[in-house]
């Protein structure tokens, strides 16, 4: 800070400014509101269709979200802005004080460019008019004025300069839309950015000299800021790709630093999340040097790191790192195109093992969350897809290889005559691969990797993130989400043992499904012209499913517990609030499937029955071996599903359908529990408990009973309650219910026949 720029500096142009964000921040406190009380609240009340419910209702969504941003950053540059200005007004009046001190001693201070200025003495005693006194001073004072000076100068250069070094660090995180930066002063903005490059520099040591207090400073220093938008990006990009990835491999590696694996291994699985967390954070920034950092992280993918060029691949340090946080879509996008080709190149395209990729006694531990050891890069890389659905679709779609350099054959013509196919990620990792050995402790029962791709293709197709139930927020599915909802289908169907072989997995394709059920029930039709689409209405992307597939996948799902009580579960939610949904006289005649509310109740309740019928085949071949405990699983998972998705728009019910039922629609729309489903949903699984006996055949007809018992009345119980909140006292008296119960029953029963004729290679004789 120059002198004379402090001493005669004018404020009137820096309160403007201040002045001018605080108004745009009581403007965007209004803006902000009406984004989220009136676009966002009326996207998700709407009754999209069609591209509309892909790109508007989403489109409208991000646009809310951004007035929130825009908010948050407005309000972070005003603090600043306005902490600065009161710092340099403060500042201006010491200097002006001691300077008027000076005087009082005869001494003066003037600027001599450049930054610099010297004091001196006002008035030579021997140049002084005849009769004046000029006051005495001592170098002391001198000295003491000279430092004081100095002193304001420095103080007011650190102000301006962190206030411009974190004002441009938060314009620079994104190029397009704001930052989530949000900071209460100007001190606590330059604070995180000194902890980050405090912390980066600890990191970026050698990694053979970092000690166990250098990792615990680290973690606790992550573990403190890993959500901060400014610590992240500094952090990340102060200690660079190169840096972070020895650094990880480094302290995993007791070649190379025995120390901290001895003395502070117990803490490494919490510095992964935290390290992955930053990292992730960071990646969200749109700054150049992040962007740099980004690129360079994937050309370092198939280098080795450490070991002084024989260490692991960067995929293989990195990945682990991706199991925490939400890391950019597009950096995942690249990052997984890099890896899939490194894949390749060490698979000859798929035709072999990938060796490389396996884990041996020597190599360093890289994941310490859970029990594989991380040297299968993809282990981690799909962990950090299922938090990311965008980037998730885009990998799974993408080509692995294409037909000309493809070792895989199919029949392609069904004559039993076997061609070269092209696949896809999604066809080669579900299909094909072979997945590595990770662990030399626990052996081929580790399953980390394909549990992994489960979650990551629950991301995929839902558009949320796995373990996540859908919201009203959730936009409805996308034509590549329900292109690769079909490949699943397709796949499963036709090799059931694909899903059976690893169980574990069931549980997201499980959820998967329960997401997809009105495309399930249309295709359960098979009615050509379509005309039964608007039975089963469904907003954005529709999948295109033949009944003989859907009747392998309900099946195949069926045969776990939490397969089965995800999809048995919201089949019972999704079908109540259909019949609410089509008994309702509002509904606009464009909506109508029949004038007839009757039939359309009666399509309805069958094809939710053949649902259920078809999983509890499914739970039938489950049990026809370990029958009391398999049973007693399925109980379980059923109740516990039951009280995930209780009442809650969205939860389980498909994607995209508006529910606008009266008097409960308000409660409908805003998420709450009083819905036609919810209401019922305790008195149809209060009593879930296993039934089973010893003998697997009498335990599998009790089920089958129980199973079209409990259809029966359920579905009877929905449209009463359907009936009841439209007020549709003539279809009570027309004996709307017991039709209804019909029909389920119907419905239950032709699964049997169905699966009987179309996939009777999967059913288990007894």
């Amino acid at each position: 800070m120059d002198l004379d720029a402090l001493r005669f500096a004018n404020f009137a142009t820096l309160d403007e400014a201040v002045s001018d964000w605080g108004l745009l921040v009581r403007h965007l406190v209004d803006l902000k509101k009406q984004a989220q009380d009136g676009l966002r609240k009326a996207a998700n009340t709407a009754d999209w269709a069609g591209m509309n419910a892909q790109v508007t209702k989403e489109f409208v969504g991000k646009t809310a979200g951004e007035f929130a941003d825009a908010h948050t950053q407005a309000n972070t540059i005003h603090k600043i802005l306005s902490d600065t200005r009161d710092e340099l007004r403060q500042y201006k009046k010491d200097l002006e004080g001691a300077i008027s001190r000076g005087q009082k001693k005869n001494l003066t201070v003037t600027a001599t460019g450049n930054g610099g200025f010297t004091v001196t003495m006002n008035i030579h005693p021997d140049r002084a008019a005849k009769g004046t006194s000029v006051p005495e001073h001592s170098e002391s004072d001198v000295t003491a004025l000279r430092d004081e000076v100095q002193a304001i100068l420095q103080k007011a250069t650190e102000s301006d300069s962190s206030a411009s070094k974190v004002l441009t660090a938060i314009a620079d995180q994104a190029k397009m839309g704001f930052s989530e930066a949000s900071y209460k002063d100007r001190d606590s903005a330059a604070a995180a950015v000194e902890a980050a490059e405090d912390l980066a520099e600890i990191a970026a040591k050698k990694p053979k000299d970092l000690t166990p207090a250098d990792i615990d400073k680290i973690n606790e220093g992550l573990a403190t800021h890993k959500d901060d938008p400014l610590f992240a990006e500094r952090f990340a990009t102060q200690l660079g790709p190169q840096k972070t990835l020895e650094f990880w491999q480094g302290i995993n590696d007791p070649v190379v630093n025995p120390n901290v694996g001895r003395e502070r291994l117990d803490k490494l699985d919490d510095l992964q999340r935290n390290l992955g967390l930053t990292l992730a954070t960071a990646t969200q920034s749109d700054s150049a040097d992040m962007t740099s950092w980004k690129g360079n992280m994937i050309k370092l993918g198939d280098q080795p790191i450490g070991r002084d060029g024989g260490g692991p691949m960067g995929f293989q340090v990195m990945s682990n790192l991706m199991r925490t946080g939400d890391y950019d879509d597009q950096f995942l996008k690249s990052y997984g195109t890099k890896l899939m080709e490194t894949e390749r190149k060490l698979t000859g395209n798929g035709e072999h093992a990938n060796m490389a990729w396996q884990h041996l006694g020597v190599d360093p531990w890289l994941n310490r969350i859970g029990d594989d050891s991380g040297d299968d890069p993809l282990t981690g890389y799909l962990k950090g897809l299922s938090n990311s659905p965008d980037a998730a679709t885009d990998f799974f779609n993408e080509e692995y290889v294409s037909k000309d350099d493809s070792p895989f054959e199919r029949d392609t013509d069904g004559n039993g005559k076997k061609g070269n196919v092209p696949l896809s990620n999604f066809q080669y990792l579900f299909e094909e691969r072979e997945w590595p050995q990770e662990s030399n402790l626990k052996g081929d029962d580790d399953n980390t990797g394909r549990n992994n791709l489960a979650l990551a293709l629950e991301a995929a197709t839902t558009g949320h993130p796995a373990g996540e139930l859908p919201t009203v927020d959730t936009p409805a599915h996308n034509e590549g989400q329900t292109k690769l909802f079909e490949s699943i289908v397709a796949s499963v169907a036709e090799d059931n043992e694909r899903l059976t072989k690893h169980n574990y997995m069931s549980d997201s394709i499980g959820q998967i499904t329960s997401e997809y059920l009105p495309d399930i029930n249309r295709a359960m039709t098979n009615d050509s012209d379509g005309e039964t689409d608007k039975l089963f209405p469904v907003a954005g992307s529709s999948a295109t499913l033949n009944h003989r597939d859907v009747n392998a996948l309900l099946l195949t799902v069926g045969q776990n517990p939490e397969g089965y009580a995800a999809v048995e579960v919201a089949n019972k939610a999704y079908m109540a609030n259909l019949m609410d949904y089509h008994l309702n006289p509002d509904l606009p005649a464009d909506k109508v499937y029949s004038k007839d509310p009757e039939f359309a109740v009666h399509e309805i309740a069958h094809g939710s029955g053949e649902v259920s019928g078809t999983l509890a085949m499914g739970r039938q071949e489950a049990v026809a071996g370990e029958a009391e405990e398999a049973d007693k699983k399925y109980e379980q998972s059923v109740a516990q599903w039951k009280n995930a998705i209780s009442g809650g728009i969205g939860t389980g019910i498909g994607v995209g359908t508006s529910f606008v039922a009266s008097p409960v629609g308000g409660a409908v729309a805003g998420g709450v529990a009083d819905t036609a489903s919810s209401m019922i949903l305790d008195s149809l699984f209060k009593d879930a408990e296993g039934k089973a006996k010893d003998d697997a055949g009498p335990v599998m007809g009790e089920l089958w009973e129980s199973g079209v018992e409990k259809n029966s009345e359920y579905t009877e119980q929905a449209v009463e309650a359907a009936a009841k909140a439209h007020g549709r006292d003539d279809l009570m008296d027309n004996s709307i219910d017991e039709k209804a119960r019909r029909a389920a029953q119907d419905g239950f029963m032709a699964a049997g026949t169905n699966t009987e004729q179309m996939n009777p290679h999967l059913k288990t004789d007894i």
